[in-house]
């Protein structure tokens, strides 16, 4: 697969820096890339535990979203990662560029999330939804947006994009959830601005804190500095 790093692989772990337009792993009508598929292609050899399709993934990050993933390589370390994961004791954070600027610059967003009432392929805050809460912090702000860091205390499908677009700041470029199609053009992105940064964890054989960063893809990269032109 194009673009998609290795960061780190040992006996129990692989951490990938993954590029946009690759899933995480196979699924029904998905004809593209996967990280699981890049992975043994390349010889690293996958933990069985999970759903076929699933074997190894921890957590995933959308097609669309770049940045740093990890999966599971030994059944030790799967059972220790989902459990890692399941009890937030992953550190996770993103970094996103949503349109205008936030109020207050820095807070908490604590909205449940489920499924969309009449759209099968988003998700929406609605009432009785799993909870769902995202922290945030303004990094800097341009004339028409603002970089954010983003820290998840839970992990819902699209949940970062659901919550800025609930606040009426949606991430730029991210047309299916609201963003303005003109500046997406401006800035020539066909994407969310979204990318997974920093994942940090304790490494399930020695116990030992782990902390792998992904530096910003070439796209994301041009869109910053348009912003801020």
């Amino acid at each position: 697969v194009p673009g998609l790093r290795v960061i780190y692989a040992d006996d129990d772990i692989v951490v990938v820096d993954k590029p946009v337009g690759v899933a995480a792993h196979p699924s029904p009508g998905w004809t593209g890339p996967t990280v699981i598929g890049a992975l043994a292609a390349i010889g690293h050899r996958i933990s069985t535990s999970g759903a076929a399709e699933r074997q190894g993934v921890v957590h995933r990050l959308d097609v669309g979203t770049t940045g740093v993933m990890v999966v599971a390589k030994s059944e030790q370390a799967y059972t220790a990662l989902k459990r890692a994961f399941k009890y937030r004791d992953v550190e996770k954070r993103y970094h996103a560029a949503v349109q205008g600027h936030l109020d207050p610059l820095r807070g908490t967003i604590d909205a449940p999330i489920d499924r969309h009432p009449t759209h099968d392929y988003r998700w929406a805050v609605v009432s009785g939804g799993k909870p769902s809460i995202t922290h945030y912090d303004t990094l800097e702000a341009f004339p028409a947006a603002s970089l954010v860091d983003v820290r998840l205390e839970t992990g819902r499908t699209h949940q970062i994009r659901v919550h800025f677009s609930t606040l009426r700041h949606p991430c730029v470029g991210d047309l299916t959830y609201g963003a303005d199609p003109t500046l997406s053009a401006r800035l020539r992105l066909d994407r969310q601005w979204l990318h997974a940064r920093e994942l940090s964890f304790l490494h399930p054989r020695t116990g030992e804190e782990v902390r792998f960063v992904s530096d910003y893809p070439d796209d994301l990269e041009r869109a910053l500095r348009i912003l801020r032109d």
